[in-house]
């Protein structure tokens, strides 16, 4: 999965060595160039480098009429399907299958912009192999047991779940928030999400600045973080008039400790 597609996402991809043709759906925040000019080439890409299957790019009505045109015009003949799935500006459900749900909510920019939270659906718990093996549990019964029922042997004693199971792994949860001005809903949408990507264009000597733009500065992405109760913030999306971001963490930091700078190649363990 790829939220957003940049011209610079194929030298990013080949970089760290991810591979293409394993890249099954597309996320797109809104229709400013920079989020989305990497796509006709990426997907050129893909059908050179033998792609099969689908492919689904998930964005706003208005961006599949547009970038249908575009793709039509320079991937003729891929090889696999493209498809274009709509995406509410005011948010909602986008994806689910049986391990994860995409869920879209609106971020407030110049032109109809939406975030992205990725939640992990509640995971099996683990059985005890000694105790499976001791009970002679049929493998018939072992999805359920593993779903929390009970298991009942075949002369009536309930054996309780906590015997025969442990907890299952934790389930994550992680909010991108693309580009936005600060705004509380925007804290409210991602309540409770483990990690949250913020965009951080400004920092705080530039606020006005950040507010005209429809951006946001560090320490107001620390605040949405903190606000949402989230367990580790991540800022990115800086501007280019700053020589570095150092200060871009010292504000943010501030307010929300557990914060990372986004830079290319970051990899981060949502546990």
């Amino acid at each position: 999965m790829m939220i957003d597609c940049g011209e610079g996402t194929q030298l990013a991809m080949r970089r760290m060595r991810l591979k293409f043709v394993r890249l099954n759906h597309i996320f797109i925040s809104h229709l400013h160039g920079d989020h989305v000019l990497g796509l006709p080439g990426l997907l050129s890409t893909m059908a050179l480098q033998g792609k099969t299957g689908r492919v689904t790019i998930h964005t706003f009505p208005e961006g599949i009429e547009i970038l249908q045109n575009v793709v039509n015009f320079f991937c003729r003949e891929p090889g696999y399907e493209i498809v274009f799935e709509p995406v509410s500006p005011e948010g909602g459900l986008v994806y689910e299958d049986n391990a994860l749900t995409v869920t879209a909510f609106p971020l407030y920019h110049r032109v109809p912009c939406v975030g992205y939270i990725f939640r992990e659906k509640e995971k099996l718990r683990h059985l005890d192999g000694d105790m499976v093996k001791y009970l002679d549990i049929p493998v018939s019964k072992l999805h359920g047991i593993k779903m929390g029922e009970d298991y009942t042997t075949p002369d009536g004693v309930v054996i309780p779940n906590s015997r025969i199971t442990h907890d299952a792994d934790p389930s994550v949860s992680y909010a991108y928030c693309s580009d936005t001005q600060y705004d509380e809903r925007v804290a409210k949408a991602v309540a409770g999400v483990d990690t949250v990507f913020h965009e951080a264009t400004y920092i705080d000597a530039d606020r006005v600045k950040a507010r005209g733009r429809g951006h946001s500065t560090a320490s107001e992405a620390a605040t949405v973080a903190l606000k949402a109760g989230a367990r580790q913030l991540i800022i990115g999306h800086y501007s280019k008039s700053y020589v570095s971001e150092d200060q871009h963490l010292a504000e943010a930091s501030a307010i929300f400790p557990n914060t990372l700078l986004a830079n290319e190649g970051l990899m981060v363990d949502l546990l």
